[in-house]
């Protein structure tokens, strides 16, 4: 009986331990605290809205004193994950330029587990049928042009991992009503991967992307996470997404490698310059196409306010992701 007794408590002991190692291995490398949330002059309201039988639904921030005529800013989220999560893993960040440059921001919700975006593979369908995410976009983007008053000309998307994914697809196969978009950690699918119908027209592209992504590889290849999760396909790598939207463009030709400016110390500002590179293929046309590479930097958006879990790679907190894109999209001219 005592070697039973014995023999519990080191079941008891073992099972405490694999409890401990779990947690601490969670914490390591998932958990990341919730950023502060900012003092900001508007409110996010969540709604909802019918499109193609199904219930879709968005939070969107307007700052105070919003202008008729002013920008739109469409925020995605990545695979799992809802509105609420881009806000914190973007650190407010598009709601803190928001309030300084004046335009609205949305964040949709996808109804599957990953966007329908232009990759053969993935996760988006629900009851069976494929979901028609460019249409629900598409219908979302109207109903605030329609209800706010925003400048239909001046609709922008953007997105992190799938949502970048999904901002592709959009630039792709909605280029009248997205006036730029950019795709965070994300890539073109490659040709074997790749389901969509491109319109003629192009639009203006930024791609974002850190060198040492475990999950979207920069230099091309299969996405997922070791092998086994959040599989996407096959891609192509940063440059050559680049180079195809600047072709399509009709922009073929060399890009040019643009400094960052970074306010503060010149340390610092060394520092970050050393980290960041961007090419910007531009020419006597409206479009232009951007390459931010960030040396390396893992999978995510980076900015000061959150630190991504370690499990994605390095967190860079510089430079200012929503900055960089705010300043791509402002600079598009109708």
């Amino acid at each position: 009986m005592k070697k039973f007794f014995t023999f519990l408590r080191f079941c008891f002991y073992g099972l405490l331990g694999l409890i401990a190692l779990g947690a601490a291995l969670f914490w390591y490398f998932i958990y990341s605290p919730d950023p502060e949330m900012p003092q900001l002059s508007g409110t996010v309201t969540k709604a909802s809205i019918e499109v193609d039988g199904l219930t879709r639904s968005y939070r969107s921030y307007l700052p105070k004193g919003l202008a008729k005529g002013a920008p739109l800013v469409m925020v995605m989220h990545g695979s799992g994950q809802n509105g609420a999560q881009i806000r914190l893993e973007t650190g407010y960040g598009f709601e803190r330029l928001a309030d300084q440059y004046g335009f609205a921001v949305v964040y949709p919700d996808a109804r599957s587990f990953d966007w329908n975006d232009c990759s053969k593979v993935g996760d988006y369908t629900f009851e069976g049928r494929a979901v028609d995410d460019v249409n629900f976009l598409d219908v979302l983007a109207d109903k605030l042009i329609a209800d706010i008053g925003i400048d239909s000309h001046r609709v922008f998307a953007t997105g992190v991992s799938s949502g970048g994914f999904m901002a592709i697809r959009l630039a792709l196969e909605a280029p009248t009503k997205f006036r730029a978009v950019a795709a965070v950690s994300a890539n073109l699918p490659s040709a074997e991967n790749f389901k969509c119908k491109p319109a003629a027209q192009g639009t203006s592209v930024m791609f974002m992307n850190g060198t040492k992504d475990p999950l979207v590889p920069y230099a091309g290849g299969e996405s997922s996470l070791f092998g086994l999760f959040f599989k996407s396909g096959m891609l192509h790598s940063s440059r050559e997404s680049a180079d195809y939207f600047a072709k399509k463009n009709g922009n073929s030709g060399v890009p040019t490698m643009t400094p960052l400016a970074v306010p503060g110390d010149a340390q610092v500002e060394r520092q970050v310059k050393q980290k960041v590179e961007r090419a910007v293929w531009r020419d006597d046309s409206k479009l232009e196409v951007e390459l931010v590479s960030i040396h390396d930097g893992g999978h995510g958006l980076p900015q000061a306010y959150w630190r991504r879990p370690r499990l994605l790679g390095p967190s860079p907190m510089t430079p200012d992701g929503p900055a960089l894109i705010w300043e791509f999209f402002a600079r598009q001219k109708p």
